[in-house]
């Protein structure tokens, strides 16, 4: 009977080539896709080749048997059923093969029958599994990632990577402006590993200073120096089995740099005043704002330190670019400030959001939070208004969008009454002056994207919007 949706993808495994002919001819008929390997190095490469559904593994093959390709796809944590093909006579290995994880057996010569109901069964089983997975996968982002609030693309994009190396011991250097929340993402990546119940140390590396940095990162013995009055576990040590974080290492000075390498290289660590090395266990994260190209380049960061720890990039975007998750991060932070100073939680004004949308934000998710605390203070009544932000900025702002008179409430306006407006005369006049105010605010901010988007008070996805309405993507380009 054939299957319904896209084919599966059947690797066959087997060292005898009239078996994986059969079984190739067998599987074609019901409307399966065959992959076929004759040893178990074979199989192997072509499960990293191809996607596969389920695999038929004969035990007896040359190069590599079925236990062995069992035994490693076990410690690669395939997701895919694998039924294994056995002589009679081999019926207990087959049995052994199910202990360690193996779907089912079938035994030679194979019944067309059987093979059918084992593979959909096993599909099914394996579809039921993913799902299973999947909704695992996701209850754990939400744990882990409760504090990262953000629902815009670029923000999701940072979760579900490090979702992806957090499992992993590989070394990972998130880059970022000061304030978007570097440490937390370290954190978080800490808290999905599997050091997650060993320590997470956290270090500040424009702060350690020459004199003090073995004894602070190494540790020392009492006595081995004038003020030793006892032993000092360092920083590394500290980290043993669980995870170092690396904050602000562009700004680690360069004479610590070679000592770090050679403990990111050896895994060991020796105390002042100790003769004898001890090994570290340790997961290295590291943050900085700085660009290591013109770091490495100066010579005022080692490039051999930097490829060490840049095994697995993560950047964090600024707020500015995150313009839909600002009014999220805004009433996110209103209601955390309340709640823990037992405050009734005020409104926020249309013109305060759109003030706060606009603004720049150089001290991105940190200052945020601080401007929305000290609105809360400042406010007279029950309502955040323009004039509880903080005048630098803000009000600076709002003067010169006023001043251009290509606010965000003249391109609403003139957006609304094109679609209500049944004459053509009147919405050719309307769409005009729509025109005229983006063209003004382009030319003004000479042609950046965010600047333009900013003085007309929309996102950057409703300016190339009207762009494309106005077909001037083809005339004029937009700079980032």
């Amino acid at each position: 009977m054939a299957q319904n949706g896209p084919k599966k993808n059947v690797l066959v495994a087997d060292d005898n080539a009239i078996i994986r002919t059969i079984i190739s001819q067998m599987l074609n008929k019901v409307d399966y896709n065959v992959l076929t390997a004759e040893n178990g190095e074979q199989c192997l490469e072509s499960i990293k080749s191809n996607y596969v559904d389920v695999l038929l593994l004969d035990l007896n093959m040359p190069v590599k048997n079925g236990m062995e390709v069992l035994a490693e796809l076990k410690n690669q944590s395939v997701s895919f059923p694998i039924i294994i093909i056995t002589a009679l006579e081999d019926i207990s290995q087959a049995v052994q093969c199910i202990k360690m994880g193996a779907y089912e057996y079938l035994t030679k010569p194979v019944d067309k029958e059987r093979l059918e109901i084992l593979l959909r069964n096993a599909l099914k089983e394996s579809g039921l599994q993913q799902k299973i997975n999947e909704l695992k996968k996701e209850l754990k982002q939400k744990d882990i990632f409760n504090f990262i609030q953000g629902n815009s693309p670029v923000v999701k994009k940072c979760v579900e990577q490090a979702m992806q190396v957090m499992e992993t011991d590989m070394n990972v250097l998130i880059n970022g402006e000061s304030g978007t929340g570097k440490e937390l993402f370290a954190q978080a990546i800490h808290n999905g590993s599997k050091r997650r119940q060993g320590p997470f140390v956290t270090i500040n590396c424009a702060a350690i200073s020459n004199d003090l940095a073995d004894s602070l990162l190494f540790g020392h013995l009492k006595g081995s120096f004038t003020g030793a009055n006892s032993d000092h576990v360092g920083f590394f040590e500290q980290a043993d089995h669980g995870t170092i974080f690396l904050d602000e290492i562009g700004d680690m000075n360069i004479d610590i740099q070679a000592k770090v390498l050679r403990v990111l290289q050896e895994k060991k660590i020796r105390r002042i005043g100790e003769k004898k090395e001890r090994p570290v266990d340790f997961r290295l994260i590291s943050a900085t704002h700085r660009d290591f190209t013109e770091a490495i380049a100066t010579n005022s960061f080692r490039a051999d330190l930097y490829y060490r720890l840049e095994e697995y990039p993560l950047f964090i975007p600024p707020l500015r670019d995150r313009d839909d998750d600002i009014v999220l991060l805004a009433k996110h932070f209103l209601k955390e400030f309340c709640k823990a100073n037992n405050i009734e939680p005020p409104e926020i004004s249309a013109k305060a959001l759109t003030s706060l949308k606009v603004y720049r934000w150089p001290g991105n998710i940190r200052e945020l939070q601080n401007v929305i605390r000290r609105a809360v203070i400042n406010r007279k009544g029950r309502t955040i208004d323009t004039f509880n932000l903080p005048a630098a900025g803000f009000h600076d702002h709002n003067a010169a969008a006023e001043k251009e008179d290509v606010s965000e409430d003249v391109l609403n306006y003139s957006e609304k009454l094109i679609s209500e407006t049944d004459t053509p005369g009147s919405q050719a006049i309307l769409k005009d002056m729509e025109l005229q105010a983006i063209l003004k605010a382009y030319k003004k901010c000479g042609g950046n994207q965010t600047k333009t988007a900013e003085l007309l008070g929309i996102s950057r996805s409703t300016l190339i919007r009207k762009m494309k309405r106005y077909d001037l993507t083809k005339t004029i380009t937009l700079k980032p």
